[in-house]
């Protein structure tokens, strides 16, 4: 008789004896196959399945659009209807650009910034409950869920930025900033990791949060600066406390790096934020990063249950 089954006959004596099963695994040297490991290993286990995740995103990247006529190009063209409509709504009929050089590039930068925060949180926190059957029939580290559906919105901006930098040339001459455009990338997919991996855990424990997000995210949206200066409509009616919190808004701070970047009179005549604007994208990339691997790691033999 092999190994496992003399485990399972010694089980069924060991429970008609009293003996626990706990003492049984002891005994033949088992262990649980769902057993969180330390949080060393699991971002080693993550680090080696890195090929599987990053064609998981890409397999999704191409079939999500494959049933549209337009494909791939959807990709760009939700952003660029949704800054249209914007500017339609607050650029034109409420004003809400009025002394801000350039808005239409003003209001492209900060949608299609804070677009890929919104997507990467949004489908983090499905990650989980939509693929319950993988979860179930496979043994791999689940943050690789969340992982690969952060890369997937990634490998999407990349291609939108790509289109952005075109529109924005016909306003702005580019300068040597514009080389410090893969830096707040980077820094704000730091942040998008770790977000996506807390709405991850959330998002599994919770069923009702996915109806809740789209509200969350609206709300996130008007308070982050998309549509409108910070420091001229806010600053210049509210203490400067209020417009400082949010400008530590973590969207708000990666939307306003991007601005300085891209857009000269924009940073020249100080509509930008202060000086700690980068401080803190820097700091929310960190903190959201190990907070975030830190706390989803911390669930991960719940995940795929019930």
């Amino acid at each position: 008789m092999s190994q496992p089954e003399s485990a399972f006959a010694d089980a069924q004596a060991g429970g008609r004896s009293g003996e626990s099963l706990a003492k049984l695994a002891q005994r033949y040297g088992l262990r649980r196959a769902i057993a969180r490991p330390r949080f060393h290993v699991y971002l080693r286990q993550l680090w080696e399945r890195r090929h599987f995740i990053t064609t998981y995103a890409t397999s999704r990247n191409v079939s999500k659009y494959s049933n549209s006529a337009l494909g791939q190009l959807w990709q760009v063209l939700t952003p660029l209807l949704n800054a249209g409509i914007y500017f339609v709504m607050f650029g034109v009929i409420l004003q809400g650009g009025k002394g801000i050089p350039n808005y239409p590039v003003f209001l492209l930068v900060g949608m299609f910034v804070f677009t890929y925060t919104q997507r990467s949180v949004t489908a983090g926190a499905k990650s989980i409950n939509g693929n319950l059957s993988m979860i179930r029939a496979l043994h791999f580290p689940r943050a690789a869920l969340p992982l690969a559906y952060t890369i997937q919105e990634l490998q999407q901006l990349v291609i939108s930025m790509g289109v952005l930098l075109a529109i924005i040339v016909w306003f702005e001459p580019p300068t040597l900033l514009w080389l410090l455009i893969p830096v707040v990338l980077f820094m704000q997919t730091m942040f998008n990791i770790g977000a996506s991996l807390v709405m991850a855990r959330v998002g599994a424990s919770m069923r009702d949060m996915n109806q809740l997000l789209p509200f969350i995210m609206r709300t996130w949206l008007y308070a982050s600066g998309v549509f409108f200066s910070i420091q001229d409509k806010v600053a210049g009616v509210l203490p400067q406390w209020v417009a400082n919190v949010m400008y530590a808004n973590p969207a708000a701070s990666y939307m306003e790096a991007m601005r300085e970047i891209l857009m000269a009179d924009y940073r020249v005549q100080r509509h930008s934020g202060p000086d700690w604007i980068w401080y803190s994208c820097a700091a929310w990339a960190v903190f959201a990063l190990i907070f975030g691997f830190w706390y989803f790691w911390r669930a991960e033999e719940r995940y795929g249950r019930g």
